[in-house]
């Protein structure tokens, strides 16, 4: 299997939501998806770190680009925790999930 590196594509996470958040109705919808945008995010940036492109993580993982592309777009897709687990793989990490107690109001 061929090593690809390639210099990931830049995005201003923070521009990008302050131009959203402009929108009619974005907050709510955001809001509601606040974890599924978290996982997303940690994904992307894992991907930076390793210097991956989508299609290298795809041919790691032995699937498609637009599988992996499915897979980093929030509240589009809910993955298993068998493929995030092959995907953290795949971009050198592990998973760790955790369940964080409720704050008593």
């Amino acid at each position: 299997m061929a090593e690809l590196k390639n210099e990931p594509l830049r995005h201003d996470q923070k521009a990008f939501l302050a131009r959203a958040k402009a929108r009619k109705g974005f907050t709510g919808a955001f809001d509601a998806l606040e974890l599924e945008y978290h996982v997303a995010g940690q994904m992307l940036k894992a991907r930076a770190r390793a210097g991956l492109t989508q299609d290298a993580v795809a041919e790691r993982m032995g699937t498609t680009k637009s599988a992996i592309s499915r897979l980093e777009a929030a509240g589009r897709h809910a993955p298993s925790l068998s493929t995030l687990k092959r995907y953290a793989t795949a971009v050198g990490c592990t998973l760790q999930v955790k369940l964080v107690r409720q704050k008593a109001t």
